[in-house]
């Protein structure tokens, strides 16, 4: 059997990925990696779970990384009117690149995380694999992993439903088994994502219009809302409204105007955001290229 890092976070899928693979009879180490103070707490959870299994945990200090690499620009991002996916690349490029180098000095032969995920090694090829639960699936997340990387990843709970994960845990004595899910970003957490960009970026008010100049209200700040955002529009009843939904259509940063259009367009939406996501899909990506 192999020596394998795991990257632990304190919840219930990391503690379960950790009892499967001491089941399969490999020898594991934790490992939990901090990109934000939010996570200090996350470590000590997930050495306080090492503890009761009886395995080493190693806490290593990530933020310097993270804040050059994903915060800032994050922060970017939403300033420039655009909703990026911080989580994609922050296991790219900081949480497998860590969990490698930590791995290596240790003399690990592989790394594991709890993600919902599966994995086909082919040789040389790899493979990521949808998991068996598509309501918890996160290999999207995970699509910027290079070969290099997934070599020598395994992922224990790709052929699991997060039920089943849970009755693992129940049954191995976890103490997360009953664990709140974590959900949103990590590193916003229970926050509220206004008062988080509040912090980094100042609201800048302006007009919410159709794109035919019709004034529909108010908006705090342009970098609240996404391209096909129909929820939580902040509009409400309309004049002469015949029910059917709002959609975002267009972000207007130098006049400050949030563009909205109804559903009865909805082949136009599809155009549109079609044409949006054909050039902004590696946009957010420059600052890795």
């Amino acid at each position: 059997m192999a020596k394998v890092l795991l990257g632990m976070s304190g919840g219930v899928d990391s503690s379960t990925a950790a009892a499967l693979l001491m089941r399969a009879g490999h020898e594991v180490i934790g490992a939990t990696l901090v990109m934000h103070d939010i996570h200090e707490k996350d470590a000590a959870a997930a050495k306080d779970v090492a503890d009761a299994i009886g395995i080493p945990h190693h806490t290593v200090d990530m933020r310097e990384d993270f804040e050059s690499f994903v915060l800032s620009p994050f922060v970017s991002e939403y300033e420039n009117g655009r909703t990026p996916n911080p989580c994609v690349i922050c296991n790219g490029y900081i949480k497998f690149p860590g969990l490698i180098r930590l791995a290596d000095r240790l003399g690990c032969e592989y790394i594991a995380t709890g993600h919902y995920c599966d994995i086909l090694h082919d040789g040389d090829t790899h493979y990521l694999l949808k998991a068996k639960d598509q309501n918890k699936d996160q290999t999207y997340f995970l699509n910027q992993l290079s070969q290099a990387q997934l070599d020598k990843v395994l992922f224990p709970l790709g052929k699991l439903d997060k039920s089943e994960v849970r009755r693992i845990a129940e049954k191995n004595g976890l103490a997360t088994a009953e664990k709140k899910d974590s959900t949103g970003i990590c590193f916003i957490g229970e926050r509220n994502f206004r008062n988080f960009l509040q912090n980094y970026i100042p609201n800048k008010k302006g007009k919410i219009m159709t794109y035919d100049g019709k004034v529909l209200g108010e908006h705090l700040g342009l970098m609240y809302y996404t391209i096909g955002q129909r929820r939580g529009l902040g509009i409400g009843g309309q004049a002469g409204d015949d029910g059917s939904r709002w959609f975002v259509i267009e972000k207007d940063l130098k006049n400050k105007i949030l563009e909205l259009t109804k559903n009865e367009e909805y082949e136009e939406i599809v155009k549109i955001l079609t044409e949006i996501s054909n050039n902004s899909s590696n946009e957010y990506l420059y600052f890795i290229s």
